[in-house]
């Protein structure tokens, strides 16, 4: 038995052998065991930002300092965003149960972004101090993956529409409409090279 967030979904799987009695008590109990795991892994905005500094600390000599870090639930098609300009970064609630590692891989992700706007290998060798950067982009990739292939699941199209990630030259454009200049979006920086 298992319980996990698709979405906006929640799936549960139980055994095909249980009555509905059974289906529904295990239900219940899976989705208040969900609930307790993604409370305890998604730390409120303070000790995220708290947690944000010390990345920065560890892995970027204390040279990146986010003004703020919150969690959002409008991005569905990022995990993470930031806003160089006022030094904010936003993560997505969508991270809500995922392992405390890929987390910060994503912080790290966007930390770097305060230093460097663009997916150069200035970049990535930033991104790369971070011990797990590799296999964060790995999990988060087929987490993205899973996403596509769900025909039904309501983030397979929007994924499918914004599969571009921004490239230098487009980060002031976007920039200067009001729109974050640097984004860490599932399909592309999850492992897809990031360019």
């Amino acid at each position: 038995m298992s319980a996990y967030r698709d979405g906006d979904k929640t799936v549960v799987l139980v055994p095909a052998t249980f009555s509905r009695a059974e289906e529904q008590r295990w239900v219940d109990r899976m989705l208040e065991r969900l609930e307790a795991r993604e409370e305890r892994r998604r730390p409120d905005d303070d000790a995220l930002h708290a947690r944000a500094r010390d990345l920065a600390d560890r892995y970027l000599d204390g040279r990146a300092r986010p003004a703020t870090v919150r969690w959002v639930d409008n991005q569905r098609a990022r995990w993470g965003s930031c806003t160089p300009e006022n030094r904010s970064i936003r993560l997505s609630k969508r991270l809500a149960g995922m392992p405390a590692w890929v987390v910060d891989y994503v912080l790290v992700h966007e930390l770097v972004h305060l230093l460097i706007p663009h997916h150069g290998a200035e970049f990535w060798e930033l991104v790369h101090r971070y011990p797990k950067a590799e296999r964060a982009r790995g999990y988060l990739e087929g987490v993205s993956a899973a996403a596509r292939t769900d025909p039904g699941g309501p983030e397979a199209a929007e994924l499918d529409d914004d599969v571009e990630d921004l490239h230098p030259d487009e980060s002031a454009d976007l920039a200067a409409h009001g729109r974050p200049a640097a984004d860490l979006h599932p399909a592309d920086d999850a492992g897809m090279g990031g360019s």
